[in-house]
């Protein structure tokens, strides 16, 4: 089959041209923006690139368009389609007819940790010998790669990464409805995505028609610290359930050990075994804990679990060290929700110590350019989740965002500020940063290289 990928240099739909290509299709694809990383990727692959969306690339004649939630319509190509009668299917149910048919698919949903949780169990199983396929939505270090079919032999496992936002123009279900997953992962549930959900109440509806396409021999691995999912299971659970987290009654819970760099875990009250390992932040044991408990779902014991923890390392812009200069560490972050940026620098304090005026501050840099971000949802919680930092430096003009990003950072007094500049901010940041700091840049983008800009401004 020739497919036509369009909007394909997207994480998803570009791990979904790989995957086609693996599975013996012929695949090409177009974008607004095709550049690298992603396109010499997908050329590596013997993917055909094609710029834009012009109405000719139907010329191409392909059997079927798979189109990405990019999409909209006035798109001239997506007119075309749509005016000549073309086939065209979204992406997630092309994933869902094409590559998890007949598979025993483990889908990590929630608001934040997905891609992080996704990875440690994809790890977990290819540890133990399942060489599964899997589709997340950033790069595994472990692997190197975001998507394959399968590892070195045939499996009948595929670890894929659940995301609750819409599925195309012309489906408005969240994208892991179409991944019948018979192992799912409910890690947190919080109000996100502004721009196409009204109220957390929106989404909790969403998560529920997930839960509805669990089988009875199914299970669910579900944060039991989470309100808003015990009301999701409220309007109804047909499977099996284990619950994880710090709340009284759960089935799998921790012991952090003094410096947090290893922790206990519990099943049912019982230790079974203890992770050692270097990734920070409380968020990341329990994502752990979900990895575990999906993992032995499928027949992993939790000591083999455990065991391959020790070994995982973690995912690219994840707290990824990009470099040190004169003794200042530069990290990347993906973090972009107040939630996730509040435990990204927690557990980067935990794991430097308190700070202060004379070593081991924490710059907090800032782009908050998510949809939800720029509708200014989540502005107010912005001052509360970076507390934790000793300098804030935030990127936004009032053009761009629409609402004042120094007026949102008003509360952290001195310690904030704010720029419209990539150049002036990094001036201001390399005057400010003293040997022993640890600058954390925390963006759902590329933030103009601001990373390699640092790294080349700081003195050695």
């Amino acid at each position: 089959m020739h497919i036509h990928i369009l909007g394909i240099c997207g994480t998803f739909m570009g791990g979904l041209a790989v995957l086609a290509k693996e599975a013996g299709h012929r695949v090409t694809g177009c974008d607004a923006n095709v550049y690298p990383p992603m396109s010499t990727q997908l050329e590596a692959q013997g993917i055909e690139l094609i710029q834009g969306y012009g109405p000719e690339q139907v010329a191409l004649n392909p059997d079927l368009y798979v189109v990405g939630n990019v999409m909209t319509r006035g798109n001239p190509l997506i007119e075309e389609i749509l005016n000549r009668g073309l086939p065209y299917v979204s992406g997630p149910q092309w994933i869902g007819e094409h590559i998890l048919r007949n598979k025993w698919v483990l889908a990590v949903a929630g608001t934040h940790g997905k891609t992080t949780t996704t990875s440690m169990l994809a790890w977990i199983l290819e540890d133990a010998g399942y060489a599964p396929g899997f589709l997340i939505g950033g790069v595994p270090m472990n692997f190197g790669i975001s998507a394959r079919l399968q590892g070195e032999k045939e499996s009948d496992f595929f670890v894929i990464e659940a995301d609750e936002y819409d599925t195309a123009f012309f489906d408005k279900r969240s994208k892991f409805v179409h991944y019948h997953a018979k192992t799912a992962v409910l890690n947190n549930l919080e109000y996100d995505h502004a721009d196409i959900f009204p109220d957390i109440g929106a989404i909790e509806t969403q998560f529920h028609h997930l839960v509805r396409t669990v089988p009875g021999v199914g299970r669910l691995v579900v944060n039991g610290d989470e309100a808003s999912l015990a009301r999701v299971l409220k309007r109804g659970c047909w499977s099996e359930k284990e619950s994880f987290g710090a709340s009284d009654g759960v089935d799998w819970s921790l012991v952090e050990h003094p410096g947090g760099a290893s922790f206990d875990v519990l099943f049912k009250g019982e230790l079974q075994g203890t992770v050692h390992w270097d990734l920070t932040g409380h968020h990341n044991r329990t994502n752990a804990l979900a990895a575990i408990a999906a993992a032995r779902h499928v027949g992993v014991t939790p000591s083999q679990a455990i065991e391959s923890l020790a070994r995982f390392q973690s995912v690219k812009r994840r707290m990824e060290v990009r470099g040190v200069v004169g003794g200042v560490t530069v990290y990347d972050d993906f973090a972009h929700h107040p939630t996730a940026i509040a435990t990204t620098v927690a557990g980067l304090r935990q794991k430097i110590g308190a700070g202060g005026n004379n070593a081991g501050r924490i710059l907090a840099v800032l782009e908050p350019r998510s949809n939800t971000m720029k509708l200014g949802a989540m502005k107010d919680a912005l001052p509360g989740s970076l507390k934790d930092a000793d300098l804030v430096f935030g990127f936004g003009s009032q053009q761009a965002l629409g609402w004042s990003l120094a007026d949102a950072l008003k509360p952290l007094g001195n310690i904030a500020h704010s720029f419209d500049q990539i150049d002036y901010m990094v001036k201001a940041i390399v005057q400010a940063a003293q040997p022993g700091d640890h600058i954390l840049v925390m963006s759902n983008g590329g933030f103009g290289g601001v990373h390699q800009k640092l790294l080349e401004s700081l003195p050695a």
